[in-house]
């Protein structure tokens, strides 16, 4: 299945707004987790001038139940999920971290995220899992995290999916992906931004049909796409 991924930043020009949630709301940081909801879809993740390591993003998904949502008791083959995000830095620059077109960034050096894999089949314990040094925050503008069904039929209630944030102070952060959805093969899970006060997240929960770049049309993120494979 051909799906669109970044071939360049398009010269920056005029900066989109980003999105405005409304201001975020305090975590309560003495619990072990946080679950973004509709009613509390926000949190700050730094306070300005805070400075924190690797933030790891981890998405995992059920093989057996994509299997069994998919494709019947007789399928064999099990649904592909991507992790990935748009990123937009302070300087102007834009692009995307994905394993399609091995986009997989780097944590030391810009954009200072990173993809460590691709997991084919959702068998693997670990799942995916996306790095974001927040020792750099003050270089990012936003980062939209998405999730993409890559191969198989779009049924988000069957991958029951659900994404994990675990900052490197204060609790983790999760968003389940159960949308009862069928037509879109892209959720916009969350978007990180810069506040006066620092960087937060807010929960998006935004379902697309069609590819990356409908996602970038959809955030106006204005960058160029081309067709390809992983």
């Amino acid at each position: 299945m051909g799906i669109d991924y970044t071939k360049r930043p398009s010269t920056p020009q005029q900066q989109p707004a980003v999105p405005q949630p409304g201001p975020p709301t305090a975590g309560p940081l003495n619990l072990s987790k946080i679950s973004l909801t509709k009613a509390a879809p926000a949190v700050n993740l730094t306070k300005s001038g805070e400075r924190q390591g690797l933030m790891r993003i981890n998405l995992n998904w059920t093989s057996g139940a994509a299997r069994k949502g998919f494709f019947g008791g007789g399928g064999s083959r099990a649904v592909d999920l991507d992790l990935g995000c748009l990123y937009e830095l302070t300087d102007g620059s834009k692009g995307v971290i994905q394993a399609l077109g091995n986009s997989f960034g780097a944590r030391d050096r810009a954009p200072y995220i990173s993809l460590d894999g691709d997991d084919r089949t959702g068998a693997a314990a670990g799942g995916e899992n996306m790095y974001i040094n927040l020792q750099y925050g003050d270089r990012f503008r936003r980062i939209l995290i998405f999730a993409m069904i890559y191969e198989g039929a779009a049924n988000w209630a069957a991958v029951d999916g659900v994404v994990t944030m675990f900052p490197t102070s204060g609790p983790q952060i999760e968003v389940r992906l159960d949308s009862p959805q069928t037509d879109a093969r892209i959720c916009a899970i969350a978007q990180v931004y810069t506040t006066g006060s620092g960087l937060a997240v807010h929960r998006e929960d935004r379902y697309i049909s069609g590819s990356q770049s409908d996602l970038d049309r959809a955030y106006g993120w204005g960058m160029q796409w081309t067709r390809g494979r992983k």
